[in-house]
């Protein structure tokens, strides 16, 4: 079977094989978004552009801007932006793992076993990385702009990607964002550690918990100045969601010992833990940001 034949069969059994794994609550909750958009854009490298360099406030706005778009109304919006949101590690193959685009993974992942929704697995670090991409190609058209009206334009276009990217950067830093336990603790696998398995979870933790205990400035001074350059973006966002999926026991854990009630005074351990979380996505988000400027400089590759 062909990719796009694996592609036309999966949207046609979609309703039936894929499950709905992303909750109904805003990821990160409109208040985290927008301190971890806010925080990477401070103080970025003054080799950057101008332009990047004066966007904070919009890039902070954006940040949440992915889940401004779900609306129930819209399926087929929904149904294409949804599974961005999230990967379900424990589901992928290393097949799925090492494919190059959306649809080499899903060939690797279903095959022609289309009828198992546990080989469900979400897009997020494909996402992240395409619209990586999207501002390298950017930024290099910016470069090599031929006017100032043309570059105006292309800087619209830049920003709007950086802040979208910044929104599933810092999805990706949230652990609920990187399992099967999305929502808690999931039947398919043992729960020797009575971790709960209450659908509230998600919400509490990434919602009202931070808009209850968390601010900016608990965040910002956390972050390092310089963001760092890397060569294997792929790799290096891997290693970002891989990190990101090894904290989900530890979530659990400080849930069911101290708790993220958002009414309660917060617990010293739990507050660190989502300023944690929410810092790696910023200094992600950063790397990233600044890696694409750097990519921009070299010659573009033409396709044979």
């Amino acid at each position: 079977m062909n990719i796009p034949t694996v592609l036309v069969a999966l949207v046609a059994v979609a309703p039936a094989c894929v499950p709905s794994p992303v909750p109904e609550s805003t990821p990160w909750g409109e208040h985290g978004h927008l301190i971890s958009g806010r925080a990477a854009a401070v103080d970025l490298p003054r080799d950057m552009p101008t332009f990047l360099r004066n966007a904070s406030a919009q890039l902070s706005y954006l940040n949440p801007e992915p889940d401004r778009w779900r609306d129930d109304r819209f399926r087929a919006m929904n149904e294409a932006f949804r599974y961005d949101h999230y990967v379900d590690m424990e589901n992928l193959t290393p097949a799925a793992v090492g494919a190059e685009d959306r649809y080499r993974y899903l060939a690797a992942l279903f095959g022609t076993d289309l009828s198992n929704p546990v080989r469900d697995g979400g897009f997020l670090h494909l996402r992240i990385l395409e619209l990586y991409q999207r501002m390298v190609v950017g930024l290099r058209d910016w470069r090599n702009a031929p006017g100032p009206r043309e570059r105006a334009w292309i800087e619209a276009r830049v920003i709007n990607d950086a802040g979208i990217l910044g929104h599933y950067v810092t999805d990706g830093a949230q652990p609920h964002h990187t399992t099967i336990h999305f929502n808690g603790w999931s039947g398919r696998v043992p729960n020797a550690e009575g971790y709960t398995t209450s659908q509230d979870i998600h919400r509490q933790f990434e919602s009202l918990f931070p808009r209850a205990h968390v601010t900016f400035e608990d965040v910002l001074p956390r972050v390092q100045s310089r963001p760092r350059r890397v060569q294997d973006v792929r790799a290096e966002i891997w290693e970002f969601l891989t990190e990101s999926n090894l904290q989900v026991e530890t979530l659990y854990r400080l849930e069911r010992d101290a708790g993220f009630d958002p009414d309660e005074p917060a617990d010293p351990a739990a507050k660190a833990f989502v300023v944690d979380r929410l810092v790696a996505g910023v200094e992600m988000l950063r790397t990233l940001w600044w890696s694409a400027w750097l990519e921009s400089g070299q010659p573009r590759q033409e396709r044979n």
